[in-house]
């Protein structure tokens, strides 16, 4: 059975499916065509895969996945042969837990509070709220500081391994250091800019990220 993982390709949470594909070595399609029909944000045909018309949606034969940490759980599962969960149950617990930390609270406040101020793909006109961007400047620095604590002086994000927090992660990063102001926040803070710095240079980072684009396109 094919996987497709549905979504613009310049959503971070897309991008962090793809990169759990890739570094399990996974064939996957990605965009928002499905056997040639180009199913459109919050239509119906979004919402019957997803309740609440959010992306990314992982279509595997006749099984529909949403929510980006229990699509890479199933992948986890579906395919044991290369699985990135901890068996250790301390360990899978931490993963777990900055996973949703990752997906909810920094998300929230690196991209839904920030980035999409500065840039956002589907409204690419609308002029910035430089009220609410320095409003949330505080927050993001803060952020950062919280996310360099954690990472420490550990290879990824939860210790010695690849795992799910660094495929959520790295999307986000790697979007801020492409805009000046938080661009310098980010150098400011030296293991995390050599986390990302070693993260795009993994074969999955190399392949993943990069300039955005939104089609139908083949992975591996």
């Amino acid at each position: 059975m094919s996987l497709h993982i549905l979504g613009p390709g310049f959503s971070t949470f897309v991008r962090s499916v793809r990169l759990y594909c890739e570094e399990k070595s996974l064939d996957y399609t990605y965009g928002l065509e499905i056997d040639g029909r180009t199913i459109a944000l919050r239509s119906p045909e979004h919402l019957a895969l997803h309740p609440f018309g959010k992306i990314p949606v992982l279509l595997h034969g006749e099984r529909r996945i949403f929510e980006t940490i229990a699509i890479c759980r199933y992948l986890d599962e579906a395919f044991p042969q290369s699985s990135l969960q901890p068996l250790d149950l301390a360990r899978k617990v931490e993963v777990d837990q900055w996973s949703a930390t990752l997906a909810l609270y920094v998300d929230d406040r690196l991209i839904r509070r920030y980035l999409l101020l500065l840039v956002s793909p589907m409204q690419s006109s609308r002029p910035v709220d430089r009220k609410a961007l320095a409003a949330s400047e505080p927050l993001v620095i803060q952020t950062l500081e919280l996310l360099e604590r954690q990472l420490g002086n550990c290879a990824f994000f939860c210790g010695v391994d690849y795992s799910m927090a660094d495929a959520i992660l790295t999307p986000m990063l790697d979007y801020l250091q492409r805009l000046p102001d938080s661009s310098v926040w980010l150098e400011r803070k030296p293991g995390l800019h050599d986390y990302l710095r070693r993260m795009r240079l993994r074969p999955s980072g190399g392949k993943v990220l990069g300039e955005p684009g939104s089609g139908l396109r083949k992975g591996r």
